[in-house]
């Protein structure tokens, strides 16, 4: 582990976080998971979409289809859509480029409409620097920073944040599991209120 790392570093904790770990049973099938969360949100009512890791790319799709989503919180989201005509370059690494989604202006113009905040944890370096997660985490949040610009020009609304850059520090890929877990609640809590989503 990193030094200062703020997951917990007891075997119990760690037994009980790789418990949470489930196969893959599939396809990561954005279409049909999209269409569930559309449903989802029709039943349930207008909500604040929170997504991690790889289930980023489904709060961007459902809240291109849903006028029930009034925000959205990503927690180190993988993948950023770009409207037609403005996607920049892949970000690319030794060990897998790291593409940008496109799509049209039209389901673009959907995210400009909400208020969306991107959260990066710590240990992320400022430059490609030979390993594989460091390369990855550095090109995904080279991304965010580009897709934010981008949204934020066309009148959007979306921050990037930084946790040690807000001076919360240690933080792994599953802020959620993290021993200083409170202090980004409570950062979040700040953002659903400043956005008017906290009621």
């Amino acid at each position: 582990m990193n030094k200062g790392v703020a997951f917990p570093k007891d075997a119990a904790s760690q037994d009980q976080f790789f418990r949470q770990m489930t196969p893959d049973t599939g396809a990561f099938d954005v279409g049909v998971i999209t269409d569930s969360m559309v449903k989802l949100f029709d039943k349930t009512g207008q909500g604040v979409f929170v997504t991690h890791s790889a289930g980023g790319v489904i709060g961007w799709t459902t809240a291109m289809q849903s006028d029930k989503v009034k925000g959205i919180i990503a927690v180190e989201p993988g993948s950023f859509p770009f409207p037609e005509g403005e996607v920049p370059p892949t970000q690319t690494s030794q060990f897998g480029d790291v593409a940008p989604m496109k799509v049209s202006k039209a389901q673009f113009e959907r995210l400009t409409k909400l208020p969306i905040v991107i959260y990066f944890g710590d240990f992320i370096p400022d430059h490609l620097d030979g390993t594989q997660g460091g390369e990855q985490w550095y090109a995904r949040l080279q991304l965010a920073k580009q897709w934010a610009k981008v949204v934020n020009q066309h009148g959007g609304k979306v921050s990037v944040v930084e946790l040690p850059k807000v001076d919360i520090h240690g933080n792994t890929h599953f802020l959620m599991s993290d021993t200083n877990n409170q202090q980004v609640a409570e950062h979040l809590a700040e953002w659903l209120k400043e956005n008017g989503l906290d009621k």
